[in-house]
């Protein structure tokens, strides 16, 4: 049997063993999918005996500098969310951003094209996904942190100075407003939300929060408060780029409608997000 984790820290809450059981059983495929709480990230994945795992707060951009082989996805992004042994070490690849644009596209039905987009967070979780955004199509991309200087180290690692701008917390109010709000940042774990000004808000926008359940919260209310268009939790991202990871180890990928549709229907029982 082959042997696969999330790794994180905390990871108790992580749906990830839930969702690849649940991949597992529709596919035919026999595994063994755990959780390894991992305050040291390296001490941990050195124990680690398994064939794959995918790695959740904080360790993504550490991940990444354990790997022997990064993907172009991962390369790009300087974080790593899904690693795969190989007999000359970790190949690491980065299924967030394709998680959250197939989540946005197909079960969201959102047209991503030419949206003026803030992305709240420089992280491992902004890392993953701004490269996708992009190729997707959006428009200019405001990237804002509590560390400017992480928020100016991300727009200048993606490499587009004519679409992607780096802005600190202060600017907020003189932005205006955005067609489309994600926010990529621990804030919803650490219950220590952001207050934003409404005036990022407008009648198009669409607002996105990389958590669920509880660490969405804050972040999910303030939008509806709002009057955003369309509020989106981490949920569909989360089984999304679960299915990505799952086919890159097992080479199929599977249906993700039936786990998504059982984990929403207890949502007010999901505590946080990978």
């Amino acid at each position: 049997m082959k042997r696969f984790a999330v790794i994180g820290h905390p990871v108790a809450h992580s749906l990830s063993p839930r969702i690849h059981a649940a991949f597992a059983r529709d596919t035919g495929i026999d595994m063994e999918y755990v959780a390894i709480d991992a305050p040291d990230f390296d001490a941990a994945l050195a124990a680690f005996a398994g064939d794959g795992a995918n790695v959740t707060l904080p360790h993504k951009q550490r991940a990444a500098l354990a790997c022997a082989v990064l993907s172009d996805r991962a390369q790009r992004a300087g974080a790593v969310n899904t690693l795969t042994r190989h007999t000359h070490g970790w190949h690491g690849d980065n299924t967030d951003g394709a998680g959250l644009v197939r989540d946005l596209t197909s079960r969201n039905q959102l047209d991503l094209r030419q949206r003026r987009t803030l992305l709240l967070g420089a992280g491992g979780g902004s890392r993953g996904v701004a490269p996708a955004l992009l190729d997707a199509g959006i428009g200019d991309l405001y990237i804002v942190n509590r560390n400017s200087a992480r928020a100016d180290a991300l727009a200048d690692a993606l490499g587009e100075p004519a679409r992607v701008h780096s802005r600190y917390l202060a600017d907020l109010p003189s932005l205006g407003e955005f067609d489309l709000l994600i926010n990529a940042t621990s804030a919803g774990h650490e219950t220590l939300f952001p207050i934003l000004p409404m005036s990022l808000i407008g009648p198009r926008t669409t607002a996105v929060d990389l958590s669920y359940g509880a660490a969405a919260i804050g972040f999910v209310s303030w939008a509806r408060a709002g009057g955003c268009r369309e509020v989106i939790d981490g949920l569909g991202m989360l089984v999304e780029q679960a299915a990505e990871s799952f086919a890159i180890w097992h080479g199929v990928r599977p249906d993700t409608d039936a786990i998504y549709a059982e984990l929403r229907a207890v949502d007010a029982g999901l505590v946080s997000a990978d």
